[in-house]
C-alpha cells in the first residue's frame, strides 16, 4: 500500500497530506516509524518474533536490563542480595512501580511472570531446572532458592532479546504459556492503544505519564526510560521504496530497517541520517523441522548444510559487503566462544551433499520452505535456499506468505502437507546468541526446544553444564563442545552476519540510543 493511502486513512481522508493528518491545534508530539514488519501477535512471551519483542519493550518493563557494557543492571528491581553459597536470592522492587491501570506492581506479579516466561524460553527452562523454589515474601519482595548454583541467574532475568522476561500483572501471567494473552496491561513507558490498532496499517502507543524512570542515564536497555514524545505510531509500509520516499518527503520520522540498496538514496538527503542502532549485529539462520521427513534424518540436514554458500544469501539479502560478513561459527564470530569450521558453508561441497542426501533415503517428496515476502531482513533468503537445495537433489515447494503467517505457522507441529513446514529463515541479534545457554537455536530439548524441536540429550547436558559452570575456561570448553554438536548434527544452518541500520530525520529527531533493540524512549522530536 502506498504511504499516502496509509496516512490518508489515518487522517480519515484519502489523498490529504500529513500536515493535515494532525490538527494544528493538537500540541502532542507524534513519532511515526515504519516498523520492520506488521504487528499481529501481541504476546512477546508466546512468540520470539522481533516485532512482538519490540512491542513488548514499549509497554512492559523488566527486572534487569543490559547496559552498553553488556553488564546486567537492575531495572524494576531496587535492590537484591544473595547468600554466601549463591543458592538464595532476594529481590526487592523499587518504589513507584504501577501497572497502566493504576494498580501497584507486586512481587506476586513478578513471580507469575517469571514462571510463564521460563516455560517458553530455553535459558528460563535451565534456570527452572536449577530452582528449588520461587515465591513472594511480601508485596515488594520475592526470593529464588536454587538447588544448585546457577551462575546465569541475573543473565536470565536480564535477557535482552527473544524471549525477554517482561513483567505482566499476575492475572495476565497466569495465562497458559501455550496460549496467547488477551490483556495488554503493562508498566512500561508507553501504553498500547488497542482500540486504535489496525493490523496492516498502524499500531499506536501513548506516553505513560505515570511511569517513574530510574535516575541513572540511559545506557542501551538499562537506565532511565524517559518517554519524550506523547505518541508513537508504527506504520506498516511493506514496499521499501515507498517507505524511503515517505522518509525523504517528511511523511514519517524513522524507518527501523531500510534495505541496504536504498542507503545511497537516503544518504543523499541532507535531512536524513543512517544510524547503526544494532552495533553488535545480527545473525541469519536457516531452521529445519526435526519432527518430519526428510530433516528428521541427520544426513538430510547435513546434505542441506553442505549445499550452502553463505555469500549467495548475504549478497541477495544484504548486498553490501561492508556491512555483512561470512561466518560459520554457530556462537557468533567475534564472541568469546567463536569457533570456525573451515570451508563449511563458505564453499559448497555439492558432491558430498548429494551423497549424504542419497544415504538419507530421501524419497523426493517436496520440502515446504516458507517464504516471508514482506520481511526486509530475510525476504530474499528463501529463493536462494531453494536454488541451492535443488542443485543437490531436493525438491522444494516455496510457499509465499507474510511474516506473521510464518510466525503462526512455525509453531505448528503438523506434517508439512497438513499445514506444517520443513524450513524457514529468521534473523537474530548477536547479543545473547553467543551464549549456548541463552541461544534458543542450540536447544535440543525436544518439545521444549525452539521451533523445529530438535531432540538431543547430549547438547542439553552440555548446555546445562555450561550454565552451572563458574570457571571461565571450563565454560569456554563447554561452549565449543556445544558449537561442535550443532555442526555435527546440523541442528540448524548459520548464513552469516550483518549490521543493522535505521534511518531517521535528523532535522526532527534526537536521542536514538544504540541497542540490539530499536528502543524509542529517550528520542525527542524537535
Amino acid at each position: 500500500m502506498h504511504v499516502a493511502r496509509i496516512l490518508g486513512r489515518l487522517a480519515a481522508g484519502l489523498g490529504i497530506g500529513l500536515a493535515l493528518a494532525v490538527p494544528a491545534a493538537q500540541a502532542q508530539t507524534t513519532l511515526r516509524m515504519v516498523a520492520h514488519s506488521d504487528l499481529k501477535v501481541l504476546d512477546p512471551i508466546w512468540t520470539t518474533a522481533f516485532i512482538s519483542r519490540n512491542h513488548g519493550y514499549l509497554i512492559y518493563d523488566v527486572l534487569f536490563a543490559q547496559d552498553a557494557e553488556q553488564r546486567i543492571q537492575p531495572q524494576m528491581v531496587g535492590k537484591y542480595e544473595t547468600s554466601p553459597d549463591k543458592l538464595t536470592w532476594s529481590f526487592t522492587l523499587r518504589d513507584g512501580l504501577e501497572w497502566h491501570d493504576g494498580k501497584p506492581v507486586t512481587a506476586e506479579d513478578c513471580v507469575a511472570s517469571i514462571k510463564r516466561w521460563a516455560v517458553r524460553d530455553s535459558l528460563g527452562q535451565q534456570m527452572t531446572a536449577a530452582m528449588a523454589e520461587i515465591k513472594a515474601v511480601d508485596a515488594k519482595t520475592f526470593t529464588i532458592v536454587l538447588k544448585e548454583p546457577f551462575g546465569l541467574l541475573l543473565d536470565a532475568l536480564g535477557k535482552p532479546s527473544s524471549n525477554v522476561p517482561f513483567m505482566m500483572p499476575k492475572r495476565v501471567a497466569d495465562t497458559d504459556p501455550g496460549k496467547q494473552i488477551d490483556d495488554y496491561t503493562g508498566s512500561g513507558p508507553f501504553i498500547f492503544k488497542k482500540e486504535e490498532w489496525k493490523p496492516g496499517e498502524k499500531v499506536v502507543y501513548v506516553k505513560n505519564t505515570k511511569y517513574k524512570p530510574r535516575a541513572e542515564p540511559p545506557s542501551m536497555l538499562a537506565g532511565g526510560k524517559i518517554a519524550k514524545v506523547d505518541r508513537v505510531e508504527w506504520l506498516a509500509i511493506s514496499d521499501p521504496m515507498t517507505a524511503a520516499n515517505a522518509l525523504i518527503q517528511g511523511e514519517v520520522d524513522m524507518i527501523e530497517s531500510p534495505v541496504p540498496d536504498h542507503f545511497p538514496i537516503l544518504r543523499a538527503d541532507k535531512n536524513v541520517a543512517l544510524f547503526g542502532w544494532n552495533q553488535l549485529g545480527s545473525q541469519i539462520i536457516m531452521r529445519f523441522n526435526h519432527l518430519h521427513p526428510p530433516f528428521n534424518n541427520v544426513k538430510a540436514r547435513q546434505a542441506a548444510m553442505y549445499a550452502i554458500a553463505q555469500e549467495d544469501f548475504l549478497q541477495a539479502q544484504v548486498g553490501n559487503p561492508e556491512i555483512y560478513s561470512v561466518c560459520n561459527a554457530p556462537l557468533v564470530c567475534g564472541s568469546p566462544y567463536e569457533k570456525r569450521y573451515g570451508d563449511l558453508l563458505i564453499k559448497p561441497n555439492l558432491e558430498k551433499a548429494r551423497q549424504l542426501l542419497k544415504e538419507s533415503g530421501y524419497d523426493g517428496t517436496p520440502i515446504v520452505m516458507m517464504h516471508q515476502t514482506d520481511l526486509q531482513s530475510s525476504n530474499q533468503l528463501p529463493p536462494v535456499g531453494k536454488q541451492a537445495l535443488e542443485k543437490v537433489g531436493f525438491k522444494v515447494d516455496l510457499q509465499a506468505m507474510d511474516w506473521q503467517t510464518v510466525v503462526a505457522r512455525r509453531s505448528r507441529k503438523d506434517a508439512p502437507d497438513k499445514g506444517g513446514w520443513n524450513i524457514f529463515y529468521t534473523t537474530t541479534v548477536t547479543s545473547g546468541t553467543e551464549s549456548p545457554a541463552s541461544n534458543s537455536f542450540t536447544s535440543g530439548g525436544c518439545d521444549k526446544a525452539w521451533f523445529g524441536w530438535p531432540c538431543d540429550p547430549e547438547i542439553e547436558k552440555l548446555r546445562a553444564d555450561f550454565a552451572r559452570e563458574t570457571d571461565p575456561q571450563k565454560q569456554k570448553l563447554l561452549a565449543i563442545a556445544v558449537s561442535d554438536r550443532v555442526v555435527d548434527q546440523a541442528m540448524y544452518v548459520v548464513l552469516g552476519q550483518y549490521k543493522s541500520f535505521g534511518a531517521y530525520r535528523k532535522d526532527r529527531l534526537d536521542g536514538w540510543i544504540p541497542a540490539p533493540v530499536p528502543i524509542l524512549w529517550n528520542i525527542s522530536k524537535k
